[in-house]
């Protein structure tokens, strides 16, 4: 499997107690599987309601695969107005 990097923002940073990390995944269902079995109730909370970017580019279909070096954006919903 691929290794790419994972970045974190506001409430998902916060759960998860970093900015980013790199990790092994195939895809990005399989990325949001291997961050929920370490995760705490308030880290797996904020995925369920999280959207993920793909090289900045809105992860339509969490099965497409992954490659080599890409960045996956983990964004929690956003408050504001």
């Amino acid at each position: 499997m691929p290794t790419i990097t994972v970045r974190f923002f506001a409430a998902a940073r916060d759960a998860f107690g970093a900015r980013e990390t790199r990790l092994s995944a195939g895809t990005v269902d399989d990325l949001v599987d291997t961050l929920a079995e370490a995760a705490d109730e308030q880290a797996t909370t904020v995925l369920s309601r999280s959207s993920f970017l793909v090289n900045s580019v809105a992860a339509t279909d969490r099965g497409a695969a992954l490659s080599e070096g890409d960045t996956v954006d983990v964004l929690p919903p956003f408050a504001g107005g």
